[in-house]
C-alpha cells in the first residue's frame, strides 16, 4: 500500500538530506539538541505554512524524533497500535510494554493544541501504560497538562531536550543496550 505524500515530512527529510554532512557530524558528537534547534530554526516557519499548524508540528515532531532516535541507536517503534490504541512512539517496543511497563516510554504527539483532545489522547494511553509517568507528550504550544511534556515551537522550545531525556530514561530503565548517550 502506497502512503500518500506528506509535504511536511518531505520538506523535513529534504532539509535533513541537504544538511547530511553537518548533521552527521553533530550526531557523531552527540549534539542532538543542536540538530533539533537547527531544524526548528531553518524549517519551522516553512513547515507551519504547509498545512494546519498543530498537524504540521505533529508531523515535524514525529519525523524528527524518529530520525534522531534511529541515529542515537535508541530502540523505538513508531506509529504502532496496541489493544486498539494508536501510539505515536514507544520506547523500546510493544513487547517490553507488555512485559515491563516501568521500562517502557510512550510518547504522544497529538496533532492538536486543544486541551480536551490532548487529555483524551493521554487517557487512552493510560489504559495500556500502567506507569503514568512514562507517558510523555510533545505539544505545538504550551498548555498545562498533568504529564511531562515538551513544546516544539520557535519560542519557548523545550523539544530540543527530548533526546537527552529519552536517553536518560533508557539508561536508567536499562533498555538502552548500547549506552550510546552518556547521561
Amino acid at each position: 500500500m502506497q502512503k500518500e505524500p506528506n509535504p511536511v515530512k518531505d520538506y523535513l527529510f529534504d532539509y535533513l538530506s541537504k544538511s547530511e554532512e553537518r548533521i552527521q557530524k553533530l550526531i557523531s558528537e552527540k549534539k542532538f539538541s543542536e540538530i533539533i534547534d537547527d531544524v526548528i530554526e531553518n524549517c519551522y516557519d516553512k513547515i507551519i505554512r504547509l498545512g494546519e499548524k498543530d498537524e504540521s508540528v505533529g508531523v515535524l515532531g514525529t519525523g524528527l524524533l524518529h530520525y534522531l532516535l534511529t541515529n542515537a541507536l535508541i530502540n523505538s517503534q513508531r506509529k504502532v497500535e496496541h489493544k486498539g490504541i494508536e501510539i505515536d512512539i514507544v520506547i523500546p517496543d510493544i513487547k517490553t510494554l507488555e512485559k515491563d511497563p516501568k521500562k517502557t516510554l510512550l510518547i504522544c504527539i497529538p496533532k492538536s493544541s486543544n486541551k480536551k483532545i490532548v487529555e483524551k489522547t493521554i487517557s487512552q494511553l493510560e489504559k495500556i501504560q500502567s506507569e503514568k509517568e512514562n507517558i510523555w507528550v510533545v505539544l505545538s504550544e504550551n498548555i498545562s497538562i498533568n504529564k511531562k511534556y515538551f513544546v516544539l515551537s520557535k519560542e519557548n522550545n523545550s523539544f530540543s531536550k527530548i533526546i537527552f531525556e529519552i536517553a536518560q530514561f533508557s539508561n536508567v530503565a536499562g533498555t538502552n543496550k548500547f549506552k550510546i548517550l552518556p547521561v
